[in-house]
């Protein structure tokens, strides 16, 4: 897939002012800092598309584009964990992340941000699992793989697979990236059109079955 065309569409807190469409939304999300900005405008190649900033917990709102004129949405979530905020706007947060991912229909998948230079942080990890929990469909994006050596970042992924084995029978799709160097780009998007393939087939499938209105 090449995204041809990738636009900034709207900013709230509230899931009844995303977008009115049916087509899937690809939903990013991690700690604060962890590059969500700079990795949607890499897969964009659009620089400025998302707002990046060198202060952590920068987006506080539900962000969507608009991606090849209405294919699908990616959208840039608020970032969870940042220790700096209050407790009110935390718990505010709280509602706008739970409310969008369990609550927006038209959610397809939630990448997950990693930093791939830390140790497994339990709040990641209580995170993943709340996901599992509610059985939202997921995949792990491990951020900033420039910053390691390439067999110090697989030995990073392959701890951070070992321990999520401790509570998972099965992995989700797992990507590593770099915003500098472009590293996962292809992986990521050829997995988002592969999905994107399957949505339209079981929407033409559910358009089949539904009975003309002179059937029985």
């Amino acid at each position: 897939m090449e995204i041809k065309n990738a636009k900034y569409e709207i900013s709230n807190a509230k899931v009844e002012q995303c977008p009115a469409t049916d087509v899937p939304e690809y939903a990013f999300i991690g700690r604060s800092n962890v590059g969500k900005s700079s990795l949607i405008n890499m897969l964009t190649k659009r620089k400025g598309l998302a707002k990046t900033s060198q202060k952590p917990g920068k987006t506080l709102l539900i962000n969507h584009f608009n991606i090849n004129n209405g294919e699908f949405y990616i959208v840039d979530l608020p970032g969870y964990g940042y220790a700096a905020r209050g407790k009110d706007q935390r718990e505010s947060f709280r509602k706008i992340i739970e409310t969008y991912i369990l609550g927006r229909r038209q959610m397809t998948l939630l990448f997950v941000l990693i930093d791939i230079r830390h140790e497994p942080q339990k709040i990641d990890l209580e995170f993943l699992n709340w996901l599992g929990e509610n059985q939202v469909p997921f995949a792990i994006v491990f951020t900033k793989a420039d910053k390691l050596g390439p067999n110090a970042g697989v030995a990073k992924v392959e701890a951070y697979k070992k321990e999520l084995l401790k509570n998972w029978e099965e992995l989700p799709p797992i990507f590593i990236t770099s915003s500098e160097k472009s590293t996962g780009r292809d992986e990521i998007l050829d997995f988002i059109e592969k999905i994107n393939r399957q949505v339209l087939l079981d929407c033409k499938e559910k358009d089949d079955n539904i009975p003309l209105n002179n059937e029985p």
